[in-house]
């Protein structure tokens, strides 16, 4: 690989409940597990350097118990942590329920250091043309971290940039989407997110949409589960199958599709050989319990060998 992957989301701890369905409202479910785990961020990061990427965090991060946490796990993926923990601030966490019978999950996000990124500290990066940075849509709900990001973004000269609107698109100020479209290569979004931000009632609608929304020479990825997913550029809309698998838990499906789909990038090759690598590292992350379930190179080539397409 000859570049590296900047990523400037947001690192935060999920408290993994699974649980046979939510709670009525003022009731209360009985969970049949409980996992702390790193999650947001870390799941695209941890994909990314699990399928053989060089990763650097540029976010922020807490000086707490979880902060801790999260910067072992980091370390322990080989995650390059740009900056220094936030004094006084520890790093938030993330409520994910988790269905027991259908693996779809719901989130409650409480913010903590993750969500101040203080001006100035993106500017530690400074990615080349040979580098991948991921933006969030989390990071377009904080203040700072906007702020910080659209600067930042507005004066990078050329590495390829990926953007996940993520599932709270819909409260993100429309100015400042646009202004991110504006400079994206690659927006991915899962099947909800991409009818939610155009506004269409079927994917390939969506994808054909979304396509107006960025530059000529984007790329737009429509996740679709085991469908596998919609690769629309150059004008036209090409279906990458998905795997025949047992799902027993999605959280952090669209993560692990991310972050396997830039490593695969950044080792030259195409795009539709990237995003049928990045299929299958979601397809196997989704039989396993908890976030951070992205797969290493050698099951997803061997799921890939295997041709057990949707």
């Amino acid at each position: 690989m000859s570049g590296q992957l900047v990523f400037t989301g947001q690192v935060v701890v999920d408290l993994v409940l699974t649980v046979s369905g939510l709670p009525p409202l003022g009731g209360d479910v009985l969970a049949s597990a409980v996992k702390l785990t790193p999650g947001g961020g870390f799941n695209v990061m941890s994909a990314a350097t699990r399928s053989g990427a060089e990763v650097l965090y540029a976010g922020s991060h807490g000086s707490g118990s979880f902060g801790d946490l999260a910067r072992a796990a980091m370390l322990a993926e080989g995650i390059t942590v740009v900056n220094p923990p936030t004094p006084g601030a520890d790093t938030g966490i993330v409520v994910v329920l988790v269905d027991e019978e259908t693996g779809e999950r719901t989130f409650v996000t409480g913010v903590g250091a993750e969500g101040v990124l203080d001006p100035g500290r993106l500017d530690l990066v400074h990615p080349s043309a040979a580098d991948m940075v991921y933006v969030s849509g989390y990071s377009l709900l904080h203040a700072a971290n906007r702020d910080a990001l659209l600067d930042w973004l507005g004066r990078l000269p050329s590495p390829t940039v990926l953007f996940d609107p993520g599932p709270l698109v819909e409260q993100v100020v429309w100015s400042d989407l646009t202004a991110v479209l504006s400079r994206v290569d690659i927006l991915s979004c899962n099947a909800r997110e991409a009818k939610q931000l155009s506004r269409t009632n079927t994917t390939r609608a969506a994808a054909a949409a979304l396509a107006t929304l960025v530059p000529s020479f984007a790329t737009v990825i429509v996740r679709d589960g085991p469908a596998g997913c919609l690769l629309q550029r150059d004008g036209r809309i090409t279906t990458v199958a998905g795997f025949n698998v047992d799902a027993v838990d999605t959280n952090g499906a669209g993560d692990a599709h991310c972050g396997a789909l830039l490593a695969e990038l950044l080792r030259g090759n195409g795009m539709f050989e990237a995003t049928r690598y990045a299929n299958a590292a979601a397809a196997i992350a989704v039989t396993r319990q908890g976030p951070a379930t992205a797969p290493v190179r050698a099951e997803i080539e061997r799921l890939i060998g295997t041709g057990f397409w949707a």
